[in-house]
């Protein structure tokens, strides 16, 4: 009885991590497909305009530029983070501002 409980949950768990994985990977290639910019790319940017340690990267749609952008957070080395958007168009730095208190 015992096993079989431990071997439900393990699949449970094993089908809801499928589900967030295949979202995310099904998200970020639609988007991919209409990016000039490959991510290489987007990051190579992103340190020319603030060199560091990239913590976080993520394309999304958002105002400004072309409406899509790589956006990375970026330790820089006084430890402080920042924001850095690029277009994923363009290769244009749209933002370079310190991480807010609120971050997406």
């Amino acid at each position: 009885m015992k096993s079989r409980y431990i071997i439900a949950t393990i699949t449970g768990v094993s089908l809801s991590l499928m589900g967030i994985v295949g979202a995310q990977a099904y998200s970020g290639e639609t988007l991919a497909k209409h990016a000039k910019v490959s991510m290489a790319e987007a990051q190579g940017l992103a340190l020319k305009a603030h060199p560091g340690t990239i913590t976080d990267q993520e394309l999304e749609k958002e105002g400004g530029g072309s409406g899509l952008r790589y956006s990375f957070d970026i330790k820089g080395t006084d430890k402080v983070v920042y924001e850095i958007g690029v277009d994923a168009q363009t290769g244009a730095v749209l933002e370079n501002d310190k991480e807010s208190a609120n971050p997406d």
